[in-house]
């Protein structure tokens, strides 16, 4: 979900402005001076594509008399933007200022007098002092991606200078003020235009945007808007559906987010927040797709532990075990009969889960003879944090009604595959 200009971010999804978000972003003022050093770039390049029509006309000049004058070629060949500044516009959008810009532009020029004299030659602009001012907005379109527009825009020059190139230097200095303001006048009206089109275009390149994102063979996550921006004056907050499906089919959960919100520090550039709703959602979607489930053998157990997988091992508390299958490794079944139920708190996420283990007996020709079948009710608190860049998480269990061995399982193969899945959000 990456774009260059971080401070046009984002409103999407007019039939879902009732919908409370899954996930929530804030981008601080800090967000935005990043945006902004991006977007002067684009504006940057977009003002040098400034095209300036061919000028001609006549002006009396004493004591020659009339002068017929055409200036023609002209094209940008520098622009320079050292002063910008962005601020957020509660309720609306962002402001853009940009102040003591210049424009170099060359072009050139030919001049005719007493009917029969002709001269030409060429000439260098100078426009200091560029002002522009221009307003933001954030739409949403019909696809539930980002648009953006300029809702309005001034831009003033304060001085412009012509340097002649070729023929009768004292000529052209007679009406050299003339030529000033003409062409003043006609670079000041292509400074806004360009504008809105650098915004514009970054509109097809909102188009391209994907508001899902798959996860896995199993997981999908649409991380569409469910209501505009809030901007207020220190900060943009973007509500996002933040809702796991399964991949190809968008069957939704039998619970719906609830409302939340998130602290009201600004002192980095991002916050992100995550609510119950977008981790129940996937923990849905992978029960629903036979996911939750894990075979366990015995080289997964480890190599510290007293306890092995074996007939051995479960004889000492189930002794037809070690009698009817002597000597024989064993396979665990782990898997939830029922979708995980995840609470949040701060800083720590506890994960209610319903499951079964399921024990075979791995007999000479490979085969598995089931041996019993445990009902497993356990509770795992989650220590959440962020690891370069990745949503990450530490899993440590507490279980009812369950044996040493299992504890064993559970902490060296269940709990280390958990945390290491965990890290999927970039």
């Amino acid at each position: 979900m990456s774009l260059c200009c971080w401070f046009i971010l984002l409103a999407f999804i007019p039939e879902a402005l009732s919908t409370d978000p899954g996930v929530i972003v804030k981008l601080t003022d800090k967000g935005l001076e990043y945006g902004r050093q991006l977007g002067m770039a684009v504006i940057q390049k977009q003002l040098l594509t400034i095209k300036v029509a061919d000028i001609s006309g006549s002006e009396s000049v004493s004591p020659i008399g009339s002068v017929e004058y055409r200036l023609s070629n002209m094209h940008i060949v520098d622009v320079g933007l050292p002063k910008s500044e962005v601020d957020l516009v509660p309720g609306s959008g962002v402001r853009l200022f940009i102040g003591n810009a210049f424009i170099s532009l060359h072009g050139d020029w030919k001049v005719k007098y007493l009917k029969i004299i002709k001269d030409s030659g060429s000439f260098d602009l100078n426009v200091n002092g560029l002002t522009i001012s221009t307003s933001i907005a954030i739409k949403s379109d019909e696809t539930g991606r980002p648009a953006v527009s300029t809702v309005d825009c001034v831009a003033s020059i304060s001085s412009v200078r012509v340097i002649f190139h070729g023929g009768a230097s004292w000529l052209y200095n007679l009406f050299t003020s003339f030529i000033d303001r003409s062409l003043r006048n006609a670079i000041q009206t292509q400074v806004c235009p360009s504008v809105a089109n650098a915004v514009s275009q970054l509109n097809s390149q909102l188009k391209t945007l994907n508001v899902v994102a798959q996860v896995d063979q199993y997981a999908e996550i649409d991380y569409s808007m469910v209501s505009s921006p809030m901007v207020s004056q220190s900060s943009i907050d973007l509500s996002l559906k933040g809702e796991f499906y399964n991949v190809g089919k968008h069957q939704e959960p039998p619970f719906s987010p609830t409302p939340f919100s998130l602290s009201s520090q600004l002192s980095n550039m991002l916050y992100f927040g995550m609510s119950a709703f977008t981790a129940n959602s996937a923990a849905f979607v992978y029960n629903s797709a036979g996911a939750l489930s894990l075979y366990i053998t015995d080289d997964m157990i480890p190599h510290t532990s007293l306890f092995r997988l074996n007939t051995m091992t479960f004889g000492a508390f189930i002794p037809q075990v070690a009698k009817l299958f002597p000597g024989l490794l064993m396979k665990l079944l782990v898997q939830t009969v029922k979708t995980p139920v995840i609470t949040f708190e701060p800083n720590n996420a506890t994960i209610q889960a319903t499951g079964t283990v399921t024990a075979y007996a791995i007999l000479p020709n490979t085969t598995l003879s089931p041996l019993f079948v445990l009902n497993l009710e356990t509770s795992v608190s989650t220590k959440v944090f962020v690891r370069e860049m990745r949503l990450a998480g530490a899993c440590v269990p507490s279980v009812k009604s369950l044996d040493n061995f299992l504890q064993v399982v559970l902490k060296g193969v269940v709990i280390p595959k958990v945390n290491g899945e965990f890290l999927y959000f970039t």
